[in-house]
């Protein structure tokens, strides 16, 4: 009786934390993305990025079926969010290609950071009403990472452009239906 009580207990502990787990496993991507991006594996880098967008698009699908979503859940996941398409895809962008900018070229980055966190910010203090209001930072991340790949392609200014680019469009007024 008590065991079976206890191993019900603890099903039901795990389906309540299942969506936060995959918020975790991408922000666990996250950080390993920018550990290979820092030890100039830019590929595995590029990869784990991806990877952390595919858990990201589940951990809210997860919550929703289950039944699970709550304000902890919404506030974890925009910290990770942070983390895996704010910052490894501007540190991305900077190791592939700004770095040959110098210095000067961190400020672009940090336009993005900090735009990427004010998106994350605006969108936890607004009504869900089915829509996203300025590009989803994991969109815009994704998008830079893609990016990334032109390296040999593009001129550096264009990454430049695209990296600030990416930036306005998250904090743009325009709204973008949820999927």
């Amino acid at each position: 009786m008590f065991l079976s009580h206890y191993i019900d207990h603890t099903i039901k502990k795990i389906k309540s934390q299942a969506a936060n787990m995959l918020t975790i496993l991408n922000l666990g991507l996250g950080v390993a993305s920018l550990t290979a991006i820092f030890q100039n594996e830019l590929q595995l880098g590029l990869l784990l990025i991806f990877l952390a967008a595919f858990t990201d698009r589940f951990d809210g699908l997860v919550a929703r079926k289950l039944n699970i979503e709550s304000e902890f859940g919404k506030q974890l996941d925009s910290l990770c969010d942070l983390i895996s398409f704010g910052v490894a895809p501007a540190f991305l962008m900077y190791e592939s290609i700004l770095h040959q900018l110098g210095a000067p070229s961190l400020f672009y980055i940090i336009i993005y950071i900090a735009c990427g966190a004010i998106r994350l910010a605006k969108f936890n203090i607004t009504e869900n009403n089915g829509y996203f209001t300025g590009l989803p930072i994991t969109v815009a991340g994704v998008i830079l990472t893609l990016f990334t790949l032109g390296a040999n392609v593009f001129p550096t200014h264009v990454f430049i452009y695209v990296t600030i680019g990416m930036a306005l469009l998250m904090v743009g007024p325009f709204r973008v239906k949820k999927m």
